[in-house]
């Protein structure tokens, strides 16, 4: 989705000038003529407008300055995505390049949809060739869904670290492994368990889960002790982290639930709207689940957080957190061990990252 301005640098028609910004807009100083802009990278910065600061809005993914619409810097807001180029020498901006963060939710949502209706989404279980099989598991069992690729298939991988499904970067077919989460987009099949893939987005994902210690609201960080490990990790939330929580429900605890059995949250396991009649996954039943915030969390709670592998085990950052969260990772814990009760040296890999485990979705459009 080519939502961000990484690439407006090059709608640029005129020669390269000494500095450019490009970052969201924070803030302003009506009294000082002034923006505040938080980059990309680094603190926020002050750039300063003139009689001779020209902005300009373009829609979201266009690359030809020539269709762009000259505004004021007054219509400028919060939360708006902008490229600033600077006169000489001086830190007045010349030119401000606009994508408004209306236009820019809006195509999200377009760009959120497609993935969802002309997509399919799971943990990749092999790659043969030019064909990946996917494993999706519901309430109601395991499916399995084949991602056909040819050489215009564009792929993109996340990286370490990293939250934005946006931000992914270019990858190729050979980094692709088993275990890794994967959602392709294309021409499904009518039984939906085909796809013949126009785009894929992969990448290597973690699910951990433990009981909350410590919750600090201003920092946006939550500490749990870990389930697996019994050590406290650190977990990092951002605006980009998707906070949900779990409603209390009635389900056996013992295999998959019945056909009239209600799923997390209270609510009956739907289809998808690509197979009619399938089970929805767990991917969908979270986007059902109410919304929290960091406030809610309390002391003693048990959460799962779902990451990408970063570079230390002590700190992830949330991509998707999951709140009172301790009935479905028993559910997990029943369906991954044939509904052995869990005794002594029993390993959290086989509830939470080993088949047949608790997977939460790493990857939210």
């Amino acid at each position: 989705m080519a939502l961000h301005l990484a690439g407006l640098a090059g709608l640029v028609a005129q020669p390269a000038v000494n500095k450019s910004i490009v970052g969201t807009v924070s803030g302003f100083q009506p009294e000082s003529a002034a923006i505040e802009i938080r980059p990309d990278s680094g603190a926020a910065v002050l750039v300063q407008c003139g009689l001779a600061t020209t902005v300009q809005r373009v829609a979201p993914g266009e690359k030809d300055l020539k269709k762009a619409e000259t505004i004021r810097v007054t219509d400028l807001a919060v939360g708006d995505r902008v490229l600033v180029t600077f006169l000489p020498g001086a830190t007045e901006a010349r030119r401000i390049v606009v994508m408004s963060a209306t236009d820019i939710e809006k195509r999200r949502e377009v760009e959120r949809q497609d993935w969802i209706q002309r997509g399919v989404s799971g943990v990749v279980a092999s790659v043969q060739g030019r064909e990946i099989t996917l494993r999706t598991r519901s309430f109601q069992g395991e499916t399995r869904s084949t991602v056909i690729v040819n050489e215009k298939t564009v792929f993109r991988r996340y990286a370490p670290d990293s939250v934005r499904f946006v931000d992914a970067a270019a990858s190729s077919l050979e980094v692709i492994r088993p275990g890794d989460q994967l959602r392709g987009r294309g021409e499904k099949s009518p039984d939906g368990l085909k796809l013949a893939a126009e785009e894929v987005v992969f990448g290597t994902f973690q699910t951990k889960a433990g009981s909350v210690t410590v919750v600090n609201v201003d920092a946006g960080e939550v500490t749990v002790k870990d389930l697996e490990t019994n050590k406290p990790v650190l977990i990092k939330v951002t605006g980009d982290s998707q906070i949900k929580r779990m409603l209390d429900f009635p389900a056996p605890m013992g295999g998959p639930m019945g056909p009239g059995a209600m799923g997390p949250g209270g609510m009956r396991p739907a289809g998808n709207g690509s197979r009619p009649g399938a089970a929805a996954d767990l991917a969908q039943m979270l986007e059902r689940m109410p919304a929290a915030t960091l406030a809610d969390l309390k002391v003693g709670e048990t959460i799962a957080v779902s990451s990408t592998r970063g570079a230390s085990g002590r700190q992830i950052t949330a991509i998707m957190l999951l709140v009172n969260a301790e009935r479905l990772i028993q559910m997990a814990t029943t369906q991954s061990r044939g509904s052995r009760p869990e005794g002594p040296g029993m390993s959290m890999e086989g509830m939470l990252g080993g088949a047949g485990g608790l997977e939460l979705p790493g990857m939210i459009p």
